[in-house]
């Protein structure tokens, strides 16, 4: 049973890396229109902010993806979402309740992401098979 609980977290890992790359790389790949939707929510220096987001998203992929200091990628996705979450996703602020419906989703479905993230800090690093951390050790 180990060695599926290994292989388990190693796939999981592989999706859950990836899809923060993908993530971060999209909001550069459409920075324009990212810079566009978040000056609507954030007035000082939006392309700051997305960059940044960008970026933290990016560190927090990397690191789950390769296990290199997975408690900097932790670091970085809560980072992220902190933020993004109550700034982008200010359900409070709509009237219309469609909009407040679909914002409150997005607001849950970012608390969780970010619930899920910081659940990386209990698995201590020698248990991340096929790591970068882990190789280095030895």
């Amino acid at each position: 049973m180990d060695k599926i609980k290994k292989l388990g977290f190693l796939i999981g890992r592989l999706i859950v890396g990836l899809l923060y790359i993908f993530f971060g790389l999209r909001l550069f790949i459409n920075f324009k229109t990212m810079v566009q939707l978040t000056a609507q929510k954030l007035s000082i220096f939006p392309e700051f902010g997305v960059f940044i987001a960008g970026f933290l998203l990016i560190v927090g992929g990397f690191t789950i993806l390769t296990g290199f200091m997975p408690w900097l990628g932790v670091f970085s996705l809560v980072s992220f979402y902190i933020p993004v979450t109550f700034i982008m996703h200010d359900f409070w602020n709509y009237h219309d309740p469609q909009m407040k419906a679909q914002e409150i989703i997005h607001f849950l479905l970012n608390i969780t992401l970010m619930g899920s993230s910081l659940m990386f800090l209990a698995i201590p690093e020698d248990a991340w098979v096929f790591s970068i951390s882990r190789k280095r050790q030895k």
